[in-house]
């Protein structure tokens, strides 16, 4: 069996066998366009997830995590525009009420249906409209596209993407513009697959694919109260279960892999305010976890991001990152590239056609690579450039 998959045309979160979503416009805080859905599968699934590490959590989050400790789920609910945190018993009465109200709707149990909110935070959920809008949610077979624009806040565009390896398929579809920087789980992503997957290694399979893609995303530094990341597997596809240790183990992480890297590239691309997808490759760490550090620092610098934005070959500004990352390196042995042209050798300046560095940083990606020199661990981190709009939009969100 191949390492192999493949991405599916317009693919999605329904494009499992077995999954269907809807959604409506319910006017939580955007009129005339979908606010309020559900995903939920035909069969019951294995399902693990997870959460934002932020002290401060919003009630869907403190409700789902509860109803996820039996690795069991059927569907899940999902608003935008409002993030019912902060607000006390109230938040988590109303989260519980709207996973009541969504089991009413599918014919499920209600411990299995999980929560997840997206918005503004301190706000109260209108429970009169979702009340009255769940029931009218058509959950059907290709619902998934509408359910991806009905998670969307910022964003201007829906994150969605599907692939299919091993005879089992793998759909996503996420929702992140701000408040993103990795810390365990850094925004709203679904991933759905009809494989057999034995529960305690979808768990383990999920958290390998977040350390490479959404945990190594930073559009702006912050983490929210509301992070998740949820994978429901419903065997629908049949075959043998995938468990840790198998071939079909390996044929799975890489498609799970595959499906969150693309998510996370799409929600960089994508971040408030952006015009340039930032990738920074480090290799030649000391540690995975040095690469991961330096890597992240980097793509997360206000300075670096800034110098992206201008067009200006500031590479004084990505060694600084480095440098205050906390990974091991030596100065003199650093090795920069940007847009595949060398600008430091040996820890020094290297010369460089200026005029070319400008023109790949004028691009709508911008590829950074540095070396470390101190060993054989390497990661990658994505990010984008930081624009006057990020502050426009920022500055204005609950007005």
């Amino acid at each position: 069996m191949k390492n192999e998959s493949d991405f599916i045309a317009s693919g999605g979160i329904t494009s499992p066998e077995g999954f269907m979503a809807g959604a409506v416009s319910a006017g939580i805080k955007y009129m005339n366009r979908p606010d309020l859905g559900v995903l939920y599968s035909e069969a019951p699934c294995a399902a693990a997830a997870v959460f934002s590490t932020n002290k401060v959590k919003a009630a869907p989050v403190i409700l789902s995590q509860l109803r996820l400790q039996d690795g069991r789920a059927r569907a899940v609910v999902i608003n935008s525009g409002c993030a019912n945190a902060c607000n006390g018993k109230q938040g988590m009465k109303d989260a519980m009420g709207m996973a009541e109200l969504a089991a009413r709707h599918v014919g499920v149990a209600v411990d299995d249906v999980l929560v997840a909110s997206t918005g503004v935070i301190g706000t109260v959920l209108p429970m009169e409209r979702i009340r009255k809008d769940i029931p009218e949610i058509r959950i059907i077979a290709d619902g998934g596209h509408e359910l991806a624009r009905a998670i969307m806040t910022t964003d201007t565009v829906p994150k969605e993407v599907a692939v299919r390896a091993g005879g089992f398929t793998i759909g996503g579809m996420a929702k992140g513009s701000g408040m993103i920087h990795p810390n365990l789980a850094t925004m709203l992503c679904f991933l759905t697959t009809d494989a057999v997957v034995d529960a305690d290694y979808l768990g383990a399979a999920l958290k390998e694919a977040v350390d490479i893609s959404l945990n190594m995303v930073s559009i702006d530094g912050d983490d929210s109260t509301n992070d998740m990341v949820l994978i429901m597997a419903n065997g629908k596809a049949g075959g043998e279960p995938v468990v840790a240790g198998s071939k079909r183990a390996e044929v799975f992480q890489e498609a799970l892999n595959k499906v969150c890297i693309y998510l996370t590239r799409a929600i960089a691309r994508d971040g408030e305010g952006a015009t340039r997808l930032i990738e920074v490759n480090v290799s030649g760490a000391a540690s995975l976890a040095d690469a991961r550090i330096a890597a992240r620092t980097i793509v997360s610098s206000s300075l670096v991001k800034a110098a992206v934005h201008g067009s200006d070959p500031n590479w004084g500004r990505v060694l600084a990152a480095a440098g205050r990352s906390g990974a091991a390196l030596d100065a003199d042995k650093l090795y920069l590239e940007i847009g595949g042209i060398c600008l430091v050798k040996d820890g020094a300046p290297a010369p460089y056609d200026n005029d070319k560095v400008v023109r790949h940083l004028d691009g709508d990606e911008v590829r950074m690579d540095l070396k470390l020199n101190m060993g054989n661990a390497a990661a990658t981190a994505w990010g984008c450039d930081l624009s006057e709009e990020y502050v426009t939009i920022n500055s204005e969100y609950t007005t």
